[in-house]
């Protein structure tokens, strides 16, 4: 038996691990492999702290977003509004623009007409006059003839003035 190797192997294993034991190995490794366990631990809920903020600071991203998103949508609605309005005080200001433009059109377009009949009944007066002066200077001769014509002139003159 101390001649085969497989002997001799695990005698100085286990010689190993006595030495191993008495200086302490077995304390350190533990040691280390407990320290390594606390830094996982402590990088690990550093992680879900950090997991923790970013799912808060995402649903604060998300609530913004959706505030802004009303406020674009409030001020679309504002803006239309405000448009509409805009267009139907300019409808109706040019409806009284038109409106008065062609009140002011038709008494133009009136007072046209009016200078056109008074034009027209005085030059019907001028020949009337001219007509009444040829027809009574041929007929009527004298002072009575110049009378006459100038009453006659007179009174057509007013009349159709």
């Amino acid at each position: 038996m101390f001649f085969d190797p497989e002997t001799w192997v695990a005698i100085a294993f286990v010689v190993l691990m006595v030495v191993f034991g008495y200086l302490g190995v077995f304390k350190k490794a533990m040691a280390a492999l407990d320290h390594r366990a606390e830094r996982i631990k402590a990088e690990l809920d550093d992680a879900t702290r950090l997991k923790q903020e970013a799912a808060k600071v995402l649903a604060d991203y998300k609530a913004r977003s959706a505030a802004a998103e009303r406020e674009a949508a409030d001020i679309i609605a504002n803006a239309k509004s405000e448009a509409e309005r805009i267009a139907t005080e300019a409808k109706a200001k040019m409806e009284d623009f038109v409106a008065r433009r062609t009140k002011t059109a038709e008494s133009k377009i009136a007072l046209a007409e009016a200078q056109a009949l008074a034009d027209v009944r005085a030059a019907a007066a001028e020949a009337a006059v001219q007509a009444a002066s040829t027809i009574l200077s041929q007929s009527v001769r004298g002072q009575v003839a110049d009378d006459l014509l100038a009453k006659g002139i007179t009174e057509v003159r007013q009349k159709l003035n």
